[in-house]
């Protein structure tokens, strides 16, 4: 199996692990409404829209994880490939609301991005932010291995690839842009944020997430393995602790 089509299997397994109905439950009525689903990726939460009466645009930037959205064959749905730091012209004033989940981070500068997205939405619209606060916030970890992984952290926000500290910020970047905040939450996660030994399918998961991470395995040099095997056994403790956070931010324009 090529790393895309893990990729795509990594989307559907996390499902059970995230808590959607909590954050579609914050939503304002959504029947008959024009929802853009920002990286939208496998579709599992354009499924969760279209079942609360939402007609969906799913938008991403990976073909692969398009085709398997496409193949659910939603009603009320569709999905269609874009760079989501210059939304189609067609799409301005198109849209009802805004989803956008896990995407916020890859824009360590979110306000440009959000300031575009903005643009979409009809006056009154609303804007759904979900986004994780502190990624590699697990405890207990020597010493060593938290230093690695707060020095990968602050390479990627140097760098421009990724906000680990993300999910603390949406409000204001969401207040900046001239959004009312609605609700701020935190969302119950058991894959990102938890407490004790982690399920063995989390664990599978999380090995597959440090697989995928190149930037950090080049950073970490010999000591990858070490960092990764540390962090593993951390989170498949009893003593197993989380700082991190799933944050969600519901606002209207």
């Amino acid at each position: 199996m090529n790393d895309l089509m893990t990729l795509v299997t990594e989307y559907k397994r996390q499902l059970a692990w995230r808590r959607w109905d909590t954050i579609l439950a914050k939503l304002p009525p959504l029947s008959g409404r024009t929802v853009l689903d920002l990286g939208c990726a496998v579709g599992d939460q354009a499924a969760g829209l279209v079942a609360a009466g939402a007609r969906v645009l799913g938008l991403d930037a990976n073909d692969e994880l398009l085709r398997e959205a496409h193949t659910r064959l939603l009603p009320n749905a569709d999905f269609q490939y874009c760079d989501l730091t210059a939304l189609p012209e067609d799409l301005m004033g198109a849209a009802d609301g805004l989803w956008c989940s896990f995407l916020a981070a890859y824009f360590p500068d979110l306000g440009p991005a959000l300031a575009e997205w903005r643009k979409a939405l009809r006056p009154g619209g609303f804007i759904a932010l979900t986004e994780i606060d502190d990624l590699f916030g697990h405890e207990p970890l020597g010493p060593h291995t938290r230093s690695v992984l707060d020095a990968h952290a602050r390479d990627a926000l140097r760098a421009g690839r990724y906000d680990f500290h993300m999910g603390s910020k949406l409000r204001a970047y969401l207040e900046h842009a001239g959004f009312t905040i609605v609700t701020e939450m935190v969302v119950a996660d058991d894959e990102l944020s938890f407490d004790g030994p982690a399920l063995a399918g989390v664990l599978e998961a999380w090995r597959s997430r440090f697989d995928r991470m190149g930037h950090l395995r080049k950073n970490a040099g010999a000591e990858f393995d070490v960092v990764r095997d540390e962090f593993l056994a951390c989170l498949s403790g009893d003593e197993h602790r989380s700082r991190a956070k799933v944050i969600c931010c519901v606002a209207v324009r």
